[in-house]
């Protein structure tokens, strides 16, 4: 299945600012989340923010907070977004079935999430290269059990050629030129 614009939601999950400096690349989860916030909102794609205990683990990251909704993250205990009802509300809000993630950690938060919202009927693709955990080998226990569970592993790249699905365009030339 391909990813459409204009089927997906973009889910940034607890990049915060005491979490996402411990984990194991985290300019590569900033960076790519940064871009993958930039191209939703030249698309269209809306974008929904998750923060884990913000009280203790901070805001999102400042990095990223530019390119946050308007109504800004969504505060959560449950690992798994899917278990929040403030975000489930607002994925279900715009009737867009497949759910692009990234953030962190890999293996815990990202994946509950991911399992959840498969479960729940949603379509979940999750970007390797902008998510991470602290340590790479929970990082990699993360896409086997995604692998098993039939939810696809994807890359910045793949999400931003496949929403865009075609060279030439305005929204083409301006989101190929952050990826040189």
């Amino acid at each position: 299945m391909l990813m459409r614009a204009e089927n997906s939601t973009l889910l940034i999950v607890d990049v915060q600012e005491r979490l996402a400096p411990v984990m194991s690349d985290p300019r590569r989860v900033i960076s790519g989340c940064a871009l993958l916030m930039r191209a939703a909102r030249r698309l269209g794609v809306p974008v929904v923010a998750s923060e884990q205990y913000p009280q203790g683990i901070g805001p999102t990251i400042f990095d990223l907070r530019e390119w946050l909704p308007p109504e800004g993250a969504v505060a959560k205990l449950h690992f798994s977004c899917a278990d929040e009802p403030a975000l489930l509300d607002r994925l279900a809000a715009g009737g867009r079935k497949q759910v692009i993630l990234a953030g962190i950690e890999a293996h815990i938060c990202v994946l509950q999430s991911a399992l959840g919202l498969q479960e729940k009927g949603f379509a979940p693709f999750v970007v390797a290269d902008a998510s991470a955990s602290r340590r790479p080998e929970n990082e990699e226990a993360a896409w086997r059990r995604l692998r098993q569970a039939g939810i696809p592993t994807v890359s910045v790249e793949m999400v931003l050629f496949e929403w865009l699905r075609v060279a030439g365009t305005p929204a083409f030339k301006e989101l190929v030129a952050l990826v040189k």
